[in-house]
């Protein structure tokens, strides 16, 4: 089935297994990081779905959209003005800070790099070849390839221009939103975002 946020327009291709027999779910878009409700069809089929997605009911399960694919089609109205206003309403208020009682890292898990950890000792690091926070020694990685905007437990991951993409879940992304070990690709390395709790 084809998902669509109510406040970005974006949509998402999403499997209606991952309802788990529910019928209905809340997730978060990768975009604008909105959440919104979700229908399960086959389970609404004999009665109405509840209308509009302003009130979404609080014991539905929540899931981060992030994790899916986007669907090929791309709205008809979409424009750059709207990318660009989406890109905003995607950082979270209030200054970026590290969060609370976690330490946060990432984990080289393929490539050239591969077994490497970087600790993350402030709350927006550039990942790039070179000029960056953390260096990966990667050909296929750009300069200042990416960046990691942490507003303590909301990590944005941030494509920077790079020459060859940023990918999450195999799909470019400009912008994506991050949870414990989430994977994503810059060049021809993988990195895996880790937090671990303080002892």
């Amino acid at each position: 089935m084809i998902i669509e946020c109510d406040q970005c327009y974006a949509r998402y291709r999403y499997d209606e297994a991952r309802f788990g027999g529910k019928p209905s779910k809340k997730v978060r878009c990768t975009k604008c990081l909105a959440i919104f409700e979700i229908f399960n069809t086959a389970a609404f089929e004999s009665q109405p779905p509840a209308l509009g997605f302003e009130s979404p009911s609080p014991s539905a399960s929540e899931e981060t959209v992030g994790r899916l694919s986007e669907a090929a089609e791309k709205p008809a109205d979409s424009t750059t003005a709207k990318r660009k206003l989406a890109r905003a309403a995607a950082k979270p208020e209030g200054a970026p800070s590290l969060p609370e009682g976690y330490r946060v890292s990432l984990a080289v898990i393929a490539g050239p790099e591969s077994g490497r950890i970087f600790e993350i000792d402030k709350p927006r690091v550039v990942i790039g070849r070179s000029d960056a926070d953390i260096a990966i020694d990667d050909p296929e990685v750009s300069r200042q390839h990416a960046a990691l905007e942490i507003y303590g437990d909301k990590v944005t991951l941030v494509d920077m221009g790079s020459t060859n993409g940023t990918l999450v879940d195999d799909e470019p992304v400009t912008e994506a939103a991050l949870e414990n070990q989430s994977e994503f690709s810059i060049g021809g390395s993988t990195l895996m975002l880790i937090l671990t709790p303080k002892g």
